[in-house]
């Protein structure tokens, strides 16, 4: 069944240490550990089915089937290309990473400064795993955040190449692997590799990180950036810039001085030196290209060098796409700066505080909960609301500017997968409203049409954008506020995650307009509940008619599938994650219901799946379905009788429940 993402099941998950990084969910339900284990037990090579060497993990456009690009393309393990080959040589460094034939050039820049520091590196990349004998087998794995916990990502080590060598990124060396398996993990994560071409290295900076990315347009850069990148390295940031291009034709256009316009570059360094008897500002730039590089002042065989200390000199490498240019030049030459720190306690004050993160899940669904930006102003107040309390101003105001300093992030899910059928990122946006002082202190606050017709929001995100992520920093006085996601358009279907991060503790709280709930637990087999089961969920417990679960409403419903779980795994007799049909039964008769034979196959053929097994999705949907239908009977049955009529409206009625 498809299923519906729940902010409370995802807490539990991460308070019971699931999701994080020290604890990654296993993507797809596979295990790196013990499929190697089994590998190595078997003397096989592991070959994974759920990313194939084949032309659909390429893409389904330039890259799809039969295309030039991708004719006489053929997968290759790395034994097969080397004769000695190494997943990392003498640890991660830049030079590890050149690109291909792919247009992921924003990716590829993330990937460098992610070997800047060992720390973040050794998440991304586990250690324990490469090519020598007893460790090999054919498969490796990679973890990444993704929209709000980390998943654990397993691959075999099949290779695309065209003409003996890699077909996308590879390293300078030629042996070394590492680069390009993780690539490939990625593009598995989003569907295939094409869905990787074109992106905002920000993007890359946060699925290796977990962080929070900040945008600046260096024309309207503050006059402290200096010092923001170089605190910004220090703490082991991620930074990336670019080139804009004015039409399509510049796009990786080269200039005379030898800079990638509309190419993704990362910031490595950055510096002062004494020179001529004045302080000079430098910083480091790498093109993932390796090569192509800056040919103007401070280049790599430059003229200033010979005015500079000699121990200060041996920063500078020939000819391996990275390179030393003044601040000033890059100023004039670039125009954007992402840096995504890997904690959101260094985002523009100089000052290190220690921010408090929180992240939720929501839905933009047709007719429901998609009612698009201000512009409709007729459904706007349709989308999610989500409830923050900032209740302590900010210790050190620095621009004398008093109140509570807090980063909003929208990130819209799984878009590049959804590219293989034709669609691509929704253009999205947020707004922040005031509270009414009449709902302060209230959890289960859902602003109407009214409200938003005649009132204006206190803050928005800069811009509504067609990228995963849009943030934006803000600084409110003490109060309740609302944030409204949305989509520009209305009625378009997306998933998001929502993450605010404040400066100092706060409250928070999703305003439910559905009963989201997701099944816990490690030894039973699930995907989550279904649309359709979480609507019933909300019909059986929503005893004020609204459409809504109040807080009350919803802790007696997570009760209720805490006991279902229980009977569950109690009836489930072989411990195989599922129920049999005879289980079920039993499990029915457990949870106090008595049904006749020709019930339970009705049950049976509804719930039942082909191998005449019940999940416990099934089972919930199932049991939530006789619930409301006995609580229908047992309202119109006021007399106790056993039996009911119903008129044709009382039988519409029914049928919609039901």
């Amino acid at each position: 069944m498809a299923g519906v993402a729940s902010t409370l099941a995802k807490k539990r998950a991460l308070a019971a240490g699931f999701g994080t990084n020290a604890n990654a969910s296993k993507y797809l339900n596979q295990d790196f550990q013990s499929l190697r284990s089994e590998c190595l037990r078997k003397g096989s090579i592991f070959t994974d089915c759920t990313f194939p060497a084949a032309p659909e993990s390429l893409g389904f456009k330039e890259l799809g089937p039969n295309t030039s690009k991708t004719r006489g393309v053929q997968w290759k393990r790395p034994g097969e290309l080397v004769s000695n080959p190494e997943f990392i040589v003498g640890g991660a460094t830049r030079t590890d990473i050149c690109q291909g034939g792919l247009g992921d050039c924003w990716l590829l820049a993330a990937i460098a400064s992610l070997t800047l520091n060992e720390d973040v590196m050794a998440r991304v990349v586990p250690e324990g795993q490469g090519f020598g004998r007893g460790e090999y087998a054919g498969i490796f794995h990679f973890q990444f955040w993704q929209f709000g916990e980390w998943v654990d990502v397993v691959i075999d080590d099949r290779l695309p190449t065209k003409d003996g060598k890699l077909l996308f990124v590879h390293s300078a060396e030629g042996s070394e692997f590492w680069s390009a398996l993780l690539e490939k993990a990625y593009a598995k994560v989003n569907g295939c590799y094409e869905a990787l071409s074109g992106g905002s290295t920000t993007e890359g900076f946060e699925d290796f990180t977990g962080g929070i990315a900040e945008n600046y347009d260096l024309k309207k850069a503050p006059s402290d950036l200096f010092q923001i990148i170089r605190k910004a390295l220090a703490s082991g940031a991620l930074l990336g810039c670019s080139i804009d291009i004015t039409s399509q034709a510049d796009s990786e256009a080269v200039t005379y001085q030898k800079l990638v316009k509309g190419h993704a570059y990362s910031l490595t360094g950055a510096m002062e030196v004494n020179y001529r008897g004045r302080k000079e500002k430098l910083v480091r730039v790498r093109n993932p290209w390796g090569t192509v590089e800056w040919t103007g002042a401070w280049s790599d065989n430059s003229l200033e060098w010979n005015s500079v200390d000699f121990s200060e000199r041996d920063v500078v490498k020939a000819d391996d796409g990275e390179f030393w240019m003044s601040y000033t030049d890059f100023m004039k030459n670039y125009h954007r700066l992402e840096i995504c720190t890997l904690t959101p306690d260094t985002l523009t004050s100089d000052d290190t505080k220690q921010w408090s993160v929180t992240n939720y899940d929501g839905a933009w669904r047709k007719g429901s909960t998609a009612g698009g930006c201000r512009n409709n102003a007729h459904t706007f107040w349709m989308n999610p609301q989500f409830k923050i309390n900032l209740e302590e101003e900010d210790d050190d105001p620095g621009d004398n500017e008093v109140g509570c300093s807090f980063v909003v992030g929208l990130i819209q899910k799984n878009r590049r997968r959804m590219r293989k059928v034709g669609e691509d990122m929704h253009t999205i946006g947020f707004a922040i409203y005031e509270v009414p002082q009449q709902f302060h202190g209230q959890r289960e606050v859902h602003l109407d049409k009214n409200y938003f017709l005649t009132h204006a929001q206190k803050a928005r995100s800069e811009t509504f954008v067609n990228l995963r992520e849009v943030s934006t920093r803000f600084k409110l006085p003490p109060g309740e506020y609302l944030i409204v996601p949305s989509t520009f358009e209305a009625d378009l279907n997306g998933d998001f995650c929502l993450r605010v991060f404040s400066e100092k503790q706060w409250k928070s709280a999703e305003v439910l307009t559905l009963c989201d709930v997701s099944s816990t637990g490690t030894d039973i087999k699930t995907d989550g509940f279904s649309l359709e089961t979480a609507r019933v969920m909300v019909n059986l417990m929503d005893d004020n008619g609204n459409g809504q679960l109040g807080l009350g409403e919803f802790a007696t419903l997570w009760k209720k599938i805490q006991r279902y779980l229980s009977i569950y795994k109690k009836n489930d007799m072989d411990n195989s994650g599922t129920m049999s049909t005879p289980e079920m039964r039993m499990a029915l008769k457990d949870a106090g219901f008595s049904l006749n034979n020709a019930i339970h196959q009705i049950l049976v053929v509804r719930y039942g799946e082909a191998d005449m097994t019940i999940d416990f999705d099934n089972f919930v949907a199932c049991i939530m379905r006789l619930e409301m239908m006995f609580k229908v009977f047992m309202k119109i049955d006021t007399a106790n009788t056993g039996s009911i009529e119903l008129d044709i409206h009382q039988v519409r009625t029914f049928s919609l429940l039901l």
